[in-house]
């Protein structure tokens, strides 16, 4: 009989302790900085000009998965790009991203197929219009203001 009055509490604490660890928040371990992924240089050629940009690349499962998640900020000629290899389809969402975000739907060619201005934290998909071989994220707004539109190309290589 008294086994039951403790069951209760021992199940409690066991479910309370799954929450806690279902937070949303990642481990220090499991975090990347800015710095931390293999940099390279990126352009993007416009019909205004080129635009330069220095990325970090996202090439595991698990970097991909994390993208630019958990940062307050993004400086303007910076960004993350996520090679698609092979290329395929493509859908990306904002949880727990601080910061708002262009991202760049790249095809196989390296021609901007389409650009969505995503919100922080929106748990919404957003979709590439066909199969990418690259998306990039740069800050949000910086597209339209670089004049980076669909079918301008975007030229960098992948280490």
């Amino acid at each position: 009989m008294k086994r039951a009055g403790w069951l209760p509490g021992v199940v409690a604490l066991g479910l309370l302790t799954v929450a806690g660890c279902a937070s949303g928040e990642p481990h220090a371990a499991d975090r990347h900085l800015p710095g931390q992924l293999a940099s390279v240089p990126l352009e993007v050629r416009t019909a205004k000009g080129k635009v330069q940009f220095q990325v970090e690349v996202a090439r595991t499962d698990a970097e991909q998965a994390r993208g630019l998640m958990y940062r307050d900020s993004l400086p303007p000629g910076q960004g993350m790009i996520f090679p698609m290899v092979p290329p395929r389809f493509a859908s990306f969402w904002m949880k727990n991203t601080y910061i708002p975000l262009d991202i760049i739907f790249i095809g196989p060619d390296g021609t901007i197929s389409n650009i969505v201005h995503a919100i922080p934290n929106d748990l919404v998909p957003v979709n590439s219009i066909g199969p990418a071989g690259a998306v990039l994220e740069i800050g949000g707004g910086l597209a339209a203001a670089k004049g980076i539109v669909p079918g301008d190309k975007v030229v960098w290589k992948n280490p």
